[in-house]
């Protein structure tokens, strides 16, 4: 769901598009970390948002990490 909102932000699109790992905070809502495979050696971390149930919102990409490798650990940020 938040593909699209990474790609209008890259002005380019992803063939492949893979979670491979994530991470969650709870806070007035959830926080998702989320490292995805994007094709290649590449991988990119993704920040997304998913507010509470009654504010009946859309997942939101809030931030993310360009240039991360497979390894690269899966930080809070």
């Amino acid at each position: 769901k938040v593909k699209p909102q990474l790609e209008e932000k890259e002005g380019k699109t992803f063939d492949v598009f893979t979670a491979v790992e994530y991470k969650s905070q709870v806070v007035a809502g959830t926080n998702f970390f989320i490292k995805v495979h994007v094709g290649n050696d590449e991988f990119v971390h993704l920040r997304v948002f998913r507010s509470l149930p009654h504010e009946n919102r859309p997942l939101s990409l809030h931030s993310y990490q360009k240039s991360k490798t497979k390894h690269d650990e899966l930080m809070y940020f």
